[in-house]
């Protein structure tokens, strides 16, 4: 026998086997059980190694071309797509693209080596772990839903940076995103109005300490008792109170890990998702991602250890838009006005004014700007809008009081002329009260 013969470890195991086979020294039953193949096989690799000694212990298909290797020809086809269209892409998502939008029927692993090859793809170092101890999955769809937003640029430059924000069940990994400007309590607000229409209220929420969610005081602050039980939470903690969902505050980035995980995805693929859709503005967004959502759902997804949906049906007398809602009080002047920011409103009412003077009233702002005006029964009330305010400086340069209306002011002026027709130096009135100050005046 002339030439090298390449032999597996296994192979080369085996030749002293059917040494001692030819010798008799050894049951062919044995080496049958040693190999794990059948006495049948042993007999006919036995009568082969007499013939052609070790050589016949060598796979036939050793050096061969194998019948379904993919042609060069149709790995260089591929590649060329993912240059042109998929350029930084990963190798299992364009390996996706070419499976789904192109026909291709290659492996992954074929992709990811060619990738490699011409340098479309390096292949990265996993950095050292840092262990965190592990928390199991909640049992229930709804038991548990990590909240947080992602602020990205989305759109790779094709419009502003905005953020993404992500709801994602504990359990299933369900997740539910709407995309927005930043990262506001209105933006949470509208979102969680669309997953309770969806899926009904979760028990618990699980954020970070993000203002939105939590007030961060200082820990003497914290110790101090408080007369009302809403002043220590915000505006989004105050409504997932009244609808009975409670929060639970991660005092690390790992422990609301999947959340997180999710992010990182949906900033490889969506980004390139978006590209490929021409999608380039928050509006053309938020009508995109309920279909890419769902088919994202369908791939990473998991069964829950229990069947049991554990969200709770939005009862009928709920009115989410007086709870998923900014809200503030003010009382009422004499004139039953009042003022919300830079913006004086008028309460309309064909009662007695009487009636309302001084009366408490609770603003809800909702995340569309419209605004519901509520009295202490909760009755809805009627109002316009007088003015709205701009921002006046001082001869001093110091900014006006923005409750100051110009409106006002130039009235008492009217009125003053009206009552004191002699009076003509009607030049300054105090900024706190409005009331006249003649010239020279102490």
């Amino acid at each position: 026998m002339t030439g090298d013969i390449t032999m597996s470890v296994r192979e080369i195991n085996q030749v002293e086997l059917f040494e001692k086979l030819t010798r008799r020294e050894i049951k062919q039953s044995n080496v049958a059980s040693i190999l794990g193949i059948s006495v049948r096989q042993i007999k006919r690799k036995l009568r082969n190694y007499k013939l052609d000694g070790a050589k016949s212990l060598v796979h036939k298909s050793r050096g061969r071309v194998s019948n379904n290797k993919i042609s060069q020809k149709t790995l260089d086809k591929a590649i060329n797509i993912v240059k042109e269209k998929y350029w930084d892409f990963g190798p299992t998502l364009a390996h996706e693209k070419l499976v789904e939008n192109h026909n291709f029927k290659i492996s992954l692993s074929s992709v990811r080596k060619e990738m490699v090859e011409t340098s479309l793809w390096k292949p990265t170092k996993k950095r050292k772990a840092h262990i965190h101890q592990l928390r199991e999955r909640r049992a229930c769809f709804g038991e548990l839903v990590q909240l947080d937003g992602s602020p990205h640029d989305w759109f790779e430059g094709r419009a502003s940076q905005c953020n993404l924000n992500v709801a994602i069940d504990d359990a299933s990994s369900k997740s539910f995103c709407k995309f927005s400007k930043t990262e506001t309590t209105q933006d949470y607000f509208k979102m969680a109005e669309e997953y309770f229409l969806k899926y009904g209220l979760p028990l618990v929420f699980y954020t970070d300490k993000y203002g939105v969610f939590r007030i961060n005081k200082n820990t003497n602050d914290l110790k101090k008792p408080t007369q009302n039980e809403n002043k220590d939470l915000t505006q989004f903690g105050r409504a997932m109170k009244e609808l009975g969902i409670e929060l639970i505050f991660a005092e690390t980035a790992q422990a609301k890990g999947r959340v997180e995980k999710v992010n990182r995805t949906l900033q490889n693929r969506l980004v390139k998702e978006m590209r490929l859709e021409g999608i380039s503005s928050i509006e053309e967004a938020n009508i995109f991602i309920p279909k890419f959502i769902e088919k994202f759902n369908q791939k990473f997804s998991v069964k829950p250890r229990s069947g049991v949906d554990m969200h709770r049906k939005l009862d009928k007398n709920i009115d989410l838009s007086k709870i998923l809602c900014v809200k503030e009080t003010r009382v009422l002047s004499k004139n039953l006005t009042f003022q919300l920011e830079n913006t004086i409103f008028q309460i309309q009412t064909k009662r007695s004014a009487f009636t309302l003077r001084k009366t408490i009233v609770t603003i809800c702002e909702r995340y569309d700007d419209s605004i519901k005006v509520f009295d202490n029964r909760g009755k809805l009330l009627e109002y316009t809008t007088i003015k709205q305010l701009p921002n006046r400086k001082t001869a001093n340069s110091k900014v006006l009081n923005s409750r100051v209306d110009d409106i006002l002011i130039k009235e008492a002026k009217q009125n003053f002329r009206k009552r004191n027709p002699w009076e003509s130096d009607v030049n300054e009135f105090t900024e706190d009260n409005l009331f006249y100050k003649p010239s020279g005046a102490v």
